[in-house]
């Protein structure tokens, strides 16, 4: 999935925080990330706090425009995003932003964009303390999206998949897909069925992976507004082989066989690899977010039931 050369892009759109930190601890108190799964998965959900509410611990999320640093500075193209992940993060930022708020506005929804954060080591987030072990995700206290960008080839390593262009853009549109969800009120859904094959966790992880698929497949159509040109290439069948891969290796079946060899479907809280790959192909066939209602799907193994 390439940008086109022309595009412009503000490396202001992200506060980018690498360089900075060291390893260790967990996000605290509302964030969902990939890693904090794989530990819930192998060892229950206690082991991390994901209520998400305004008390959570941490507090002093990202700061709004801050002034980018010297490794974002450059990314100011989608040539640059095309050469380098954090530049491609900023570059898809920008176009979730476009394509969003115009969808959003279609079904009565009052947009407003998420914040981002780049960082490497360590980060504070509204969510409580972030490191490079929680890999990237969204915190509803702050609606910020957090992203250690050498989680990809970390994760790759450890759990297959891909990290073409495509499968670090899909991870990125996930978490986002969290921001919508946080707008339209659907991300408590979550907290009140937090586990199980066909709980309200699955259901709000696979509808996120469907706003992915929703946006991949309006992504070569939606303009940058400065240089009037279309963000991103058309994609190729290649290219959604990779987000696809990336989708498997997050299942919760891949995960716990991969991490202990057993497979327990009470304790799923983001859905199996078939129904990750198959809701981000329901949103990229789709027209409109209304084919995402997972909330309402009799059988989560068939999008559209």
């Amino acid at each position: 999935m390439s940008f086109n050369d022309d595009v412009q892009i503000d490396p202001g759109r992200v506060s980018d925080q690498r360089g900075g930190g060291g390893r260790g601890g967990l996000v605290a108190g509302g964030g969902v990330s990939v890693v904090g799964l794989i530990l819930a998965l192998i060892f229950g959900p206690q082991v991390l706090d994901q209520g998400g509410d305004s008390g959570s611990q941490g507090g002093g999320g990202a700061q709004s425009q801050q002034q980018p640093q010297a490794d974002s500075a450059r990314c100011t193209s989608g040539k640059a995003a095309n050469s380098d992940d954090g530049c491609r993060l900023i570059a898809t930022m920008e176009s979730l932003d476009e394509y969003w708020k115009t969808e959003t506005a279609d079904n009565g929804i009052r947009f407003h964009r998420p914040e981002a954060v780049l960082f490497s080591g360590q980060t504070r987030s509204g969510c409580g303390q972030a490191t490079s072990d929680t890999g990237p995700f969204y915190c509803p206290v702050d609606e910020t999206a957090y992203v250690d960008t050498s989680f990809y080839k970390d994760f790759t390593r450890q759990f297959g998949g891909s990290s073409g262009p495509l499968a670090q853009m899909y991870i990125v549109a996930h978490e986002y897909g969290h921001h919508v969800q946080n707008l339209a009120g659907d991300l408590s859904e979550s907290q009140h069925d937090p586990q199980g094959k066909s709980s309200g966790a699955v259901r709000t992880e696979l509808q996120a992976d469907c706003y992915a698929g929703l946006w991949a497949g309006h992504a070569a159509r939606t303009k940058d507004p400065e240089s009037g040109k279309t963000f991103i290439k058309p994609i190729t069948q290649t290219q959604i082989k990779d987000a696809l891969a990336a989708a498997a290796s997050v299942g919760d079946d891949h995960i716990q066989e991969t991490a202990s060899g057993r497979i327990n479907p009470d304790a799923w809280t983001h859905g199996s690899s078939a129904e990750r790959q198959a809701w981000f192909m329901q949103g990229y066939r789709a027209q409109s977010m209304g084919a995402c209602n997972t909330f309402r799907a009799a059988d989560l193994d068939r999008p559209g039931s």
